[in-house]
């Protein structure tokens, strides 16, 4: 028995250190990723990584947890969540299989955000299991979000271009600046749902692209070459990319979640039952209610 545990332990040491020799990152290569670090050779992603890493990514990150959340809820408390009537007409708005992969959407939201977070701020949880588990959770969870991206997009993105509407309601803030009740120029879409569509979505193909590129580290497929980079200095891009969205994203789903549940109350039942008020459409999606209305639908 002691003997073949002898050769097991020898066989993956061997294996390990073949590993090792070949890999890109902590091989042959190590030497010179140090002594390329900060040179021309480099890009200088080496020095650029490191500043943001350690000086700025967290703490953008720690002003957005604080900040957003912070913005909306005195928002809330001065001008107070809008209401319209559940006792007339309802539209039917959404399908079924649209509510379906925008759920899949959002529980991968719910688990890639904390999750994300809890790395970026690991050293506050004591790093260790809590931080390793929050980081294969991660990993499912992206899988979980690319099942759902891909459908996402190709339902809504006709609907998702931009309009003239889309200047109009960027101009007035989608009336959310305003206690007075008055119709808003806006499709099925407004422009903040917009905005959170291309970032969610193509957004979200750059963040897979980039975190699997993170997760994996030390793949040979030739990507880092064709860009000139060695692949340490690809995976120091990917980290780079890869923050720079999820600060984006980070605030935009704290928005999307506050106008969804808060700033419009009821608004979320459309994303329950495929149905909208008709009075909130007629307020806030006027152009889209006004189509519906021409097309005799409502």
């Amino acid at each position: 028995m002691k003997t073949i545990i002898v050769f097991i332990i020898t066989i993956l040491m061997l294996t390990s250190m073949a590993y090792a020799a070949e890999s890109m990152i902590w091989g042959n290569m190590l030497i010179g990723n140090i002594l390329s670090y900060g040179t021309k050779d480099s890009l200088n992603m080496g020095p650029l990584f490191t500043i943001l890493q350690s000086q700025y990514f967290r703490n953008i990150f720690l002003v957005i947890v604080i900040g957003v959340p912070a913005v909306f809820l005195m928002h809330y408390l001065v001008l107070g969540a809008r209401f319209f009537s559940h006792d007339g007409k309802k539209v039917y708005v959404f399908s079924l299989f649209n509510r379906l992969i925008h759920l899949l959407a959002a529980i991968s939201f719910l688990v890639l955000i904390p999750t994300g977070l809890m790395m970026i701020f690991g050293v506050y949880f004591g790093g260790g299991p809590l931080v390793m588990t929050a980081r294969h959770l991660h990993g499912l969870a992206t899988a979980l979000f690319f099942l759902a991206v891909i459908p996402m997009f190709f339902f809504w993105v006709a609907d998702m271009l931009p309009t003239v509407d889309d200047i109009k309601w960027i101009a007035i803030f989608g009336g959310y600046l305003s206690r007075k009740q008055s119709e808003v120029p806006a499709g099925k879409f407004n422009a903040g749902q917009k905005m959170w569509f291309w970032i969610a979505t193509l957004g979200g193909i750059v963040m897979i692209a980039t975190g699997a590129a993170m997760y994996f580290q030390d793949f040979n497929l030739g990507i880092a070459s064709a860009f000139g980079l060695s692949q340490i200095d690809l995976l120091r891009a990917s980290a780079i990319v890869h923050n720079i969205m999820a600060l984006l994203i980070t605030a935009l789903f704290i928005t999307h979640v506050y106008m969804s549940l808060f700033a419009v109350k009821g608004a979320i039942n459309s994303m329950i039952t495929g149905y909208k008020e008709e009075q909130e459409l007629k307020y806030l999606h006027s152009s889209f209610y006004r189509k519906l209305k021409a097309q005799n639908k409502i």
